[in-house]
């Protein structure tokens, strides 16, 4: 019989329970739809491409310029289990902040084996340590999905962050640990303890925390787990189940400025026109 190791699972149906591409019929055409997408997405919207934050190959972003001076930003980590993607494929997803006055910034990042958790975590901190100077007044969300989402909780208490949206967050690491996911990660006790955001809840800015509705059983009670701790704490964090979604889809509903998320993020107080 085998072993359980997580929530009465054993190792193989916890790789499963954390597969999102596993449910997909076609993983591969999804992401060339998201590349066409985004690939036009740059073709006629004005873009500084690649400005640094710090020294490192992936330490660049992508400053998508709405054009007024005083606009909020929208700042968006790709997901990608903090070992894949680039944030070239989730252009698209500007389309809804944009639409809604928002600059948009793409962040892009150090991904494992090349860089350990605490060391991803801290380049979006150095990130937001080299846009903080250059805000000039204007609010900030941070957003992310999966992996991303997980990268902007752990951010919610940065002085130059307004607002938060994390999208189909990973929020407590331990299950992570234990699949193949940690192969390349190799999360360390001590890492899952401070990177983990329910494990470190403190005062932050308001938070929506959103998740498909048909995701993943465990990538909805991570995100349920997460807002309803926070509340506990006293924290000010909004849970959206988005109608009609699976991991991927809730891109797409980010992308339409009359989105569920954009909607529920504009009535936490995220900056707006």
């Amino acid at each position: 019989m085998a072993t359980t190791i997580y929530r009465g699972m054993t190792r193989q149906e916890l790789d499963t329970a954390y597969s999102n591409t596993g449910r997909l019929a076609d993983f591969p055409g999804l992401m060339r739809d998201f590349r066409a997408r985004s690939a036009a997405f740059y073709a006629t919207h004005d873009c500084r491409r690649d400005l640094r934050y710090g020294p490192g190959a992936r330490q660049t972003c992508d400053w998508f310029a709405s054009g007024r001076p005083d606009a909020p930003i929208f700042v968006f980590i790709h997901g990608g289990y903090w070992q894949s993607c680039v944030k070239e494929d989730f252009a698209f997803c500007a389309a809804g902040p944009m639409a809604r006055g928002h600059d948009v910034i793409l962040a892009e990042y150090t991904l494992a084996p090349q860089a350990s958790m605490t060391q991803i975590v801290a380049e979006i901190g150095r990130l937001l340590d080299h846009l903080a100077p250059r805000l000039a007044g204007r609010r900030l969300c941070l957003a992310g999905h999966s992996a991303g989402g997980h990268l902007a909780a752990m951010h919610r208490g940065h002085p130059a962050v307004a607002s938060v949206l994390a999208i189909s967050g990973l929020f407590d690491l331990e299950p992570i640990s234990l699949g193949q996911l940690n192969d390349k990660l190799q999360l360390t006790h001590a890492e899952i303890a401070a990177c983990s955001p329910q494990r470190i809840i403190a005062a932050g800015a308001p938070m929506l925390v959103a998740v498909g509705a048909g995701e993943l059983p465990e990538l909805v009670r991570q995100s349920d787990d997460y807002a309803q701790a926070c509340r506990r704490a006293g924290e000010q964090v909004a849970l959206l189940h988005v109608p009609g979604c699976d991991h991927f889809q809730v891109l797409d509903d980010l992308a339409d400025p009359t989105g569920a998320q954009l909607t529920a993020l504009a009535g936490l107080g995220s900056p707006e026109t």
